[in-house]
């Protein structure tokens, strides 16, 4: 216990001491660690809301909710007898409200305020053809067809998402990696100052015998705090970015982006995989820092 005492002890003299470097470090690794974050659940997001266009759909025509019962039946005869239609699905609104509880299964209070009568039921539709100016052709034959909301094309929806959802993913990653570097570049300057800073004290403990671990241990424990500092900092930011992305989109007038969710389970899995990376980085940092530049 007096060792583990000393240990923290020792950690928190090194943080105050070196408060500077050790606030740089800890928000370099909170934007770093957010980025990835960020990057991460964009992409689940995405994945989520293009599931409703699975199984080969490549259209939805979504009724307008106050459509007529003869309204409904004629989008479904003509689908019936058209030649280009290899099969459909009907969505009534008991079963888009089923869905959208599902894509919404994290967020109970949408869910409570919203009623099935609500929602528009639609048709999934899978054409024969899967040239997309032939499905093109096809769903917008239904577009002025009365009773009709709107058509939602798989290959424009997606697209435009994917297209979105890449551009931000490489740019976060590829920012986020720059500054992994360089919070990694911060432990081992702040672990180096705080070596040189107490190079007395550690040749004094060698001298009564205190084994390499024992001096080693505090300088290492800063550098891991430093980083889980950091990655609270990333998960809150997740966690508030995933919780405001679907608020954003669940009112998108892209169908695609309306099924925007992101699981609690999802932003889970996500902020352990960062508080993780954040303990390899502090570990390594920590690591190479006390084996490099101090000579126990």
């Amino acid at each position: 216990m007096a060792k583990i005492m000393y240990a923290l002890r020792e950690t928190a003299t090194n943080l105050t001491r070196n408060a500077t470097l050790a606030v740089a470090t800890i928000l370099c690794v909170g934007i770093s660690l957010a980025l990835l974050g960020s990057a991460w659940v964009t992409r689940l997001g995405v994945e989520n809301a293009a599931a409703r266009f699975a199984d080969d759909v490549e259209f939805i025509i979504f009724l307008d909710p106050d459509a007529t019962t003869a309204q409904e039946e004629s989008v479904r005869s003509s689908l019936d007898e058209n030649p280009l239609v290899e099969t459909f699905t009907f969505f009534d609104r008991e079963q888009a409200f089923e869905e959208f509880k599902e894509l919404f299964a994290d967020s109970p209070d949408l869910v409570a305020s919203v009623t099935p009568d609500i929602l528009p039921p639609s048709f999934r539709v899978k054409p024969t053809e899967l040239d997309t100016s032939a499905i093109r052709e096809v769903g917008e034959g239904y577009e002025l067809v009365p009773g009709v909301l709107r058509v939602s094309f798989a290959d424009e929806a997606v697209e435009r998402v994917k297209r979105l959802s890449d551009k931000l993913s490489v740019g976060m990653f590829l920012a986020a990696g720059v500054l992994l570097l360089a919070a990694l570049f911060l432990i081992l300057n702040t672990i180096l100052v705080a070596i040189r800073s107490r190079r007395r004290d550690i040749e004094v403990m060698k001298l009564v015998g205190a084994s390499n671990w024992f001096v080693r241990v505090p300088f290492m424990l800063e550098g891991l705090i430093q980083c889980l500092l950091g990655a609270a900092i990333a998960v809150g930011a997740t966690v508030w970015l995933a919780n405001a992305l679907e608020d954003e989109f669940a009112s998108d007038d892209l169908p695609l982006l309306a099924g925007f969710s992101i699981s609690s389970g999802e932003v889970l899995t996500t902020s352990i995989w960062l508080v993780v990376v954040a303990v390899v980085i502090g570990a390594i940092g920590s690591f190479i820092a006390v084996t490099r530049y101090l000579d126990v």
